[in-house]
């Protein structure tokens, strides 16, 4: 298990929720892993009850697995399972375009109209992830984009449909992360249109809006094909015991 300091403050349990799903997004827990309640508690130097909780929370988020007999174990996503969290974004995102259309939002009043101070903290985090991207900074890109669409979300879903989004966000890139950090060209598959989003949901305009995610959405599956075109891992030989 990755070296980590003991965990002092009051809300335990998130934070080793917090701490764990961060390991999990940098790659450094590996889907498959398999890891106790015992083992979690002794890295963080606190007792059994909130790693459980947080395990437990890491688990309905549809990060870990359980097994009563071994513990928990890092979720293993397939290609079809990223195909599925494109499909259902894309049809949350088309629904909520067609309930709440951009177009004129930004000189209305009311519920549609998108306060200022709120575009300004998404339009920074679409450029530091862009930024990122284009670095290929993968953990730096990670942390950005997970707080530009969570952000995003919260301006133009009620928090139902923003947290659902965030988790296949989250989701997404528990998958992507060990297909990118293991090719040689995974950054050439880095997305970095979030300034353009974020200008079009900044302009009010459903047509640029519509383009701006349908084109991620593109990229999206045609990584997925590439994915599904990449020969298989070899795996190595079972050394008897």
């Amino acid at each position: 298990m990755p070296a980590s300091g003991p965990v002092t403050r009051s809300t335990l349990r998130q934070q080793i929720a917090d701490a764990l799903r961060d390991e999990v997004l940098a790659g450094r827990l590996q889907p498959g892993r398999e890891f106790t309640v015992k083992q979690i508690a002794e890295q963080y130097g606190v007792s059994a009850t909130p790693v459980r909780e947080a395990l437990v929370d890491l688990s309905a988020q549809g990060l870990l697995d359980s097994d009563q007999h071994k513990g928990f174990r890092v979720h293993q996503f397939t290609v079809d399972d990223y195909r599925g969290m494109i499909e259902a974004r894309s049809l949350i995102v088309d629904g909520i375009l067609r309930r709440h259309p951009a177009d004129g939002a930004r000189t209305g009043t009311g519920r549609g109209c998108v306060p200022d101070e709120a575009l300004v903290s998404v339009r920074r985090r679409a450029e530091a992830a862009a930024r990122a991207a284009r670095a290929g900074d993968l953990d730096i890109l990670i942390a950005y984009d997970v707080r530009f669409w969570r952000e995003l979300g919260g301006l133009v879903a009620n928090h139902y449909i923003a947290d659902f989004l965030h988790r296949l966000r989250v989701q997404a890139w528990v998958f992507a992360v060990p297909h990118l950090r293991g090719d040689r060209r995974g950054r050439d598959w880095l997305w970095s249109g979030h300034e353009e989003v974020a200008e079009a949901v900044a302009a009010g305009s459903t047509r640029r809006v519509v383009a701006a995610l349908g084109a991620y959405r593109t990229h999206s599956l045609r990584w997925a094909d590439h994915l599904e075109r990449l020969p298989a891992p070899r795996r190595e030989p079972e050394r008897p015991e």
